[in-house]
């Protein structure tokens, strides 16, 4: 054989190999990144739900608090919960997926829902305070916003497990690693949070 004949067969012999190699590599380091992408995207709508949630419940707590004088210490209990969902949220936002971040958000969010759920069970039982047209505005905006969040939690899940799956699945995960492409943290709401705020009846 031809001396430089099998100095060609010797470097297509090397170069091709390396050549699939990078573009697996490549691949997959753009799935992993665009799967990642996704995910933050779907907080980031997460994210102005819940500042729309956060910024009306001073109003309603506002609306509430000269009917329910006798209720103060769940009017206050509403304030703290909603100053610490929203400093759980500003955390989450700025690193969606961290586990530590998402499950202070819904440990946040839980406590949150607790005491609306208490200020709503007082607000139905004073007749004055369910018929201010204000509070049942806001309660309307406030149970729109809760079905908005709802849907963008679904969507954050949803987008979560697929980029947890692919980094995960071979031959992907080999590449998660080196390339820190760590797994993500789902937004999961206990039960007691899954429940909207009630509309107070006109009755």
């Amino acid at each position: 054989m031809i001396p430089g004949a099998a100095l060609i067969l010797v470097l297509v012999a090397s170069v091709v190999p390396a050549f699939f190699v990078l573009m697996w590599l490549v691949g997959g380091y753009n799935r992993l990144a665009a799967l990642r992408n996704r995910y933050k995207t779907s907080y980031a709508q997460i994210e102005v739900q819940l500042k729309r949630r956060n910024d009306l419940i001073p109003n309603l707590v506002e609306t509430a608090r000269g009917y329910l004088k006798q209720e103060l210490g769940t009017l206050e209990a509403v304030v703290a919960a909603r100053n610490a969902a929203l400093a759980a949220n500003t955390r989450a936002a700025q690193s969606p997926g961290d586990a530590s971040a998402m499950k202070e958000l819904s440990g946040a969010e839980t406590a949150l829902a607790g005491t609306l759920g208490r200020l709503f069970a007082a607000a139905e039982a004073c007749p004055d305070l369910k018929a201010n047209t204000t509070m049942l505005s806001l309660t309307e905006d406030l149970t729109s916003t809760e079905k908005q969040i709802a849907l963008g939690r679904q969507a954050y899940n949803d987008a979560v497990m697929g980029y947890n799956t692919v980094r995960e699945t071979f031959p992907t995960n080999m590449i998660a690693g080196p390339f820190s492409f760590g797994p993500a943290e789902l937004f999961v709401v206990e039960k007691v949070q899954e429940k909207r705020p009630a509309q107070l009846s006109d009755s």
